[in-house]
């Protein structure tokens, strides 16, 4: 059972599993997944959710990894979800029922997370483990949050 449930949290819940670019996959996933949580549940419920997928996904990339032996895999998405949850933040809280913030978030978010400038790719590069694959995800998050508030903001 603990294996299935690392696996599945790892994989996003197979978001991960897709093939090419799980990465942007798992994102996606994420993203609609987030926004539904809004919708229905409200912004406090993606706090919460952000603090979930967080501590899930070093439990779970430790896992992943000590169960595959692989490190750091590209089907460890879970990462993804804590960062796209953390850059859709702003929107669940300033603007949930407009769709293109949703998808400035996404957009924000993978640029962060692929082109890895300055800290984000430092921590990509020196942290290693469950906090080594979260870590530049959430920073990447927090980088997209705050590109997105800006906007936001300047609009509102």
């Amino acid at each position: 059972m603990k294996r299935f449930v690392a696996l599945t949290l790892a994989t996003g819940f197979g978001s991960g599993c897709l093939k090419p670019a799980p990465g942007t996959w798992g994102s996606l996933a994420a993203i609609i997944a987030a926004y539904g949580v809004s919708a229905f549940l409200g912004p406090l419920a993606v706090i919460l959710g952000i603090g979930f997928f967080t501590l899930a996904g070093v439990w779970s990339a430790n896992a992943h990894e000590d169960l595959t032996g692989k490190k750091d895999a590209g089907e460890v998405v879970i990462d993804e979800w804590a960062g796209q949850w953390l850059a859709a933040l702003p929107v669940a809280l300033i603007s949930p029922n407009t769709v293109w913030p949703w998808a400035a978030a996404f957009a924000f978010f993978r640029g962060f997370d692929i082109l890895k400038p300055g800290p984000i790719g430092w921590l990509d590069r020196s942290l290693k483990g469950g906090v080594g694959v979260m870590a530049d995800d959430l920073l990447a998050g927090i980088a997209a949050a705050a590109c997105l508030y800006g906007v936001l903001y300047a609009i509102h």
